[in-house]
């Protein structure tokens, strides 16, 4: 009785958390108060360095794969169980801020750091990861380095990849000193958590704590052009007028209507629009725009796909004008483990945390770990849903409040001994 009850009081250092925090936002920090850390660049060896060094003062053990993800290891009472695994990212967006990646990799070393301090044992190893170049923001593609892990994509692949001055990810990993000997994929992972400010204004608006993040959205883009006649704009008729952009206007309309018709998690943006010749008194003869569908299932996301085509090829055909579409990416819809989904409710409701489930309309490297073990997210509030931004945000006692829940899953996975 006197352990369960000792398990419930087990508290992390809230202000160590925050302070670990803002160290390391000094590296890459910005004026706005943001952070510019790209991935592996000089500032992001610096990053990487830090946090390793902080890795090592806590005991653990380190290992780099040939990706530069990194594994920083807590040994448990049985060394033959896969570790639990907790982390994310440091690599941020050229106008990032604090918070995004940085505090799942940084509430993961304060878990450890507790367990330290509290001379609390596992049976389970427990492991902190970073995982390299999730962002995307100088190298293509996004969540890289657990991409290559879960062999969504070649290491080779990911080698070859080039940023705007033309270096590669192979030599640029070399350069800073992060190309590991081990081959991605071979670190054994028994289960994947991942704590995260939330990106989105649902938690603060809802007033609520935490949130359990039961799946992560699917999405699927495509690339979308419509070809009319360009034509001058005065002498034109309307009703002889083959306009580009007014028929690419309606398709827009329609992907948002069919995000609307599929509520609460559908999605429909259109972000991307390049308009030809792009002139004032010109009739517009192409349009080419962006389409980026998500929902949360594979059938409701099939649903919403066959609803587009289906209403471009009536557009076609009424208007005449050629419209082609194309797919360009897909990455399905990621449900997280029931038993690492449970686990955080649990350790949520024994803390006594306002909650409610969020589902993630962003990637994460959840989704690549959820391939190969069981996983779960756990969700804290950022000020008015704010990311990606200098001016990202969140409550230091938001942020305590998910670490605690990280550490009451971590234990429950990882089997706590004494």
């Amino acid at each position: 009785m006197n352990a369960v009850m000792d398990t419930q009081a087990l508290a992390i250092n809230g202000e160590r958390l925050w302070n670990a925090l803002m160290e390391l936002a000094r590296i890459g920090a910005t004026p706005k108060g943001g952070v510019k850390r790209l991935a592996l660049t000089d500032l992001d060896k610096q990053g990487r360095d830090l946090v390793v060094a902080w890795g090592k003062e806590a005991g653990l053990s380190i290992t780099v794969d040939k990706i530069g993800n990194v594994f920083m290891r807590r040994e448990g009472t049985n060394p033959a169980l896969p570790p639990v695994v907790s982390g994310s990212h440091i690599d941020t967006q050229p106008t990032g801020g604090k918070f995004d990646g940085n505090y799942g990799v940084l509430a993961a070393l304060e878990v450890v750091r507790t367990l330290n301090d509290q001379g609390i044992r596992t049976e389970a190893p427990i492991e902190v990861a970073f995982w390299t170049n999730e962002e995307g923001s100088r190298f293509v593609p996004v969540m890289m380095g657990s991409g290559v892990f879960c062999g969504a994509f070649s290491l080779e692949h990911a080698y070859a990849a080039t940023d705007t001055e033309g270096k590669t990810v192979r030599d640029e990993l070399a350069r800073i000193g992060y190309v590991g000997t081990q081959r991605p994929g071979d670190h054994p992972i028994g289960a994947y958590f991942e704590a995260h400010i939330e990106q989105g204004p649902v938690l603060e608006d809802a007033g609520k704590v935490i949130g359990v993040v039961p799946a992560v959205l699917g999405l699927s883009w495509y690339d979308c052009v419509v070809t009319g006649m360009e034509a001058h704009a005065g002498p034109t008729p309307m009703h002889l007028r083959r306009d580009a952009l007014q028929v690419a206007t309606r398709i827009m309309q329609e992907v948002v209507a069919i995000a609307h018709s599929h509520p609460p998690y559908g999605r429909g943006t259109v972000g991307m629009v390049q308009v030809h010749p792009n002139s004032r008194n010109v009739i517009p003869g192409q349009v080419k725009f962006s389409i980026d569908l998500r929902n949360v299932n594979d059938e409701l996301l099939d649903r919403m796909h066959g609803e587009m085509l289906a209403f471009i090829e009536r557009t076609r055909r009424e208007t005449g004008l050629g419209v082609s579409i194309e797919r360009v990416s897909y990455i399905p819809p990621c449900p997280f483990h029931p038993d690492c989904v449970d686990a955080v409710r649990r350790a949520t409701e024994r803390l006594g945390y306002s909650t409610m489930d969020v589902v993630s309309g962003a990637g994460h490297d959840a989704i690549y770990a959820a391939r190969l073990a069981p996983a779960g997210m756990i969700f804290v509030p950022c000020k008015d849903g704010i990311s990606h931004n200098e001016i990202e945000d969140a409550q230091p006692d938001h942020l305590t409040a998910g670490c605690n829940v990280l550490l009451h899953a971590m234990l429950e996975r990882a089997k706590r001994v004494g």
